[in-house]
């Protein structure tokens, strides 16, 4: 069971009156494993970088990307690991709620904590979401009302010092990196732990991409650019503008389109799957993997 704690030690550190929009949301997680004690993770030094790259990957699958939230702190007590989250757009707030009342957050948070700790077994939680000092699990049906009551928790304290530099640590982490990694054979790679065949990008797997990747295509184009000489800057503003009426669907496309004719035989599944985690969009390259949700690690 959760420990109630109703006032949380923060100091008001600035203000979020600064016209756009924002709110605030407390989330409490308790594993019911007991080798998983999370509070004791994140004490852990060794531990800590992986605690927080599962809760990062775990929110930006949740809110729809890296836009639109923010880790501000993390707080460790005897039973509860406490993430103070702002949000500064009400689409990727809404997304973080949805997939928090589904169940998908919790999903996310296990398939990421096993994958970074390692661990076999599978990983269950008890989860809390508060907004200021209302429980919003006692409303969830209501997508509106905890959408208002996040609005109205406004953050009270800028980014903490340590969740700035563990964020700092992890752009030092290569997204696909594994020590494992030199021994794989060349035509595959990894994912999450497994191994999968690498090949050409086929036209299904182009279609599917333009058709999930919505507004993040242009982060995926630019994480692609660092090998592809054809979305190199302003190519990518070029597609976007070029192909504005027609929608997000036909920018994607054309982009992933201008690679695999620019690439040709190297435009492979590994560099779209690289991509993709690189800006924490883990859900979209496991439907592009067709990763069923039993196989989920």
């Amino acid at each position: 069971m959760f420990m109630q704690k109703d006032v949380l030690p923060f100091k008001l550190t600035s203000s979020s009156g600064s016209g756009g929009w924002t709110g605030s949301a407390f989330l409490f997680l308790q594993s019911n494993l007991q080798q998983v004690d999370l509070p004791v993770l994140y004490k852990n030094p060794e531990q800590k970088i992986n605690v927080f790259k599962a809760l990062k990957l775990t929110l930006s699958d949740s809110a729809g990307g890296l836009d639109g939230y923010e880790i501000l702190k993390v707080h460790d007590t005897d039973s509860d690991l406490i993430i103070q989250i702002k949000f500064s757009d009400e689409m990727h707030c809404m997304a973080f709620l949805e997939s928090y009342a589904s169940g998908g957050l919790k999903q996310c948070l296990g398939q990421h904590l096993r994958a970074v700790l390692s661990v076999t077994e599978e990983l269950e939680f008890d989860i809390k979401l508060k907004a200021g000092r209302k429980t919003l699990d006692d409303f969830l049906k209501d997508r509106d009302r905890c959408l208002r009551c996040i609005k109205e928790a406004q953050p009270d304290r800028l980014k903490d010092d340590e969740v700035a530099q563990l964020e700092k640590a992890l752009q030092t982490i290569p997204p696909n990196s594994r020590e494992e990694g030199s021994l794989l054979p060349s035509n595959s790679f990894k994912f999450q732990g497994r191994v999968y065949d690498d090949r050409r990008l086929t036209s299904s797997d182009h279609q599917k991409f333009a058709f999930e990747i919505g507004k993040q295509w242009k982060k995926v184009g630019r994480s692609l650019q660092k090998g592809c000489r054809a979305l190199k800057d302003p190519a990518i503003d070029n597609l976007a503008y070029e192909f504005d009426r027609d929608g997000l669907y036909e920018q994607a496309y054309q982009m992933l389109n201008k690679f695999r004719q620019s690439e040709g035989k190297k435009a492979k599944l590994s560099r779209l799957i690289s991509a993709l985690e690189e800006n924490g969009l883990m859900g979209i390259a496991e439907r592009m993997l067709d990763i069923q949700p039993a196989e989920r690690q």
